[in-house]
């Protein structure tokens, strides 16, 4: 097509309300938006054509937002899993012994109570994950089973306690008759929680101070290497 027909047919366009990005799509031509501006500069719209044209821009600008969000969440997706791939064969050493209470005493050393503040095991986490991990690490470890495991949730005013215990019964596998009644923080009294996946925090809790004075002496022993 001439360069002149070319510029008819984008000054046609224009005039019927359509956006500089669809006009370069009709026409299949690489055509430079500051170009397109420059040719239909002094093309008179009407107030609708202009709307139109307003419209049309905001649909397109929203389209781009999804499909970047979508790319993002799928090159996201890819890069995690390229990293779950590049560990998975640590999976299979933690069925060591010696590399399950390392993990475990790692664990305990971050999240659980200390010997000077309590005697025997407690852990408490809001995240499930590191809840399961102790338990099945305990578990593997010392034999320590779930029947011997007790639990309370410490959780905000707004909460209802009842659907929290329920939601890390489940997740625990933890009966609930094994759940301590507990009172909501009165710190929270009269705010509202924000993060509506917050489902307060489990601290699950056994006898087993011998356990728990094994726990810190690994760590330790791996600080101090001996």
């Amino acid at each position: 097509m001439h360069p002149s027909d070319i510029k008819q047919k984008v000054v046609l366009l224009r005039k019927s309300g359509k956006t500089y990005g669809e006009i370069k799509r009709m026409i299949g031509a690489d055509i430079s938006k500051s170009t397109l501006s420059l040719w239909c500069r002094d093309i008179p719209l009407s107030r609708a054509e202009r709307q139109s044209i307003q419209k049309a821009m905001i649909s397109g600008s929203k389209r781009g937002r999804t499909r970047a969000l979508v790319a993002r969440a799928q090159q996201r997706t890819a890069y995690l899993h390229s990293i779950r791939e590049r560990v998975r064969h640590l999976g299979r050493t933690i069925k060591n012994m010696d590399t399950a209470k390392i993990a475990l005493s790692m664990l305990y050393l971050g999240e659980g109570s200390k010997w000077r503040s309590h005697r025997g095991l407690m852990l408490g986490s809001s995240d499930p994950d590191i809840i399961l991990l102790y338990i099945n690490l305990i578990g593997q470890c010392y034999g320590i089973t779930r029947e011997r495991l007790r639990c309370r949730i410490s959780y905000r005013a707004d909460q209802d306690i009842n659907d929290l215990q329920k939601f890390w019964s489940k997740i625990t596998c933890i009966p609930l008759a094994s759940f301590y009644k507990t009172k909501p923080d009165p710190r929270t009294i009269g705010r509202e929680t924000k993060r509506i996946d917050y489902k307060g925090v489990c601290v699950v809790s056994c006898g087993g101070t011998d356990v728990q004075l094994e726990l810190e002496a690994i760590a330790r022993v791996i600080l101090r290497g001996r």
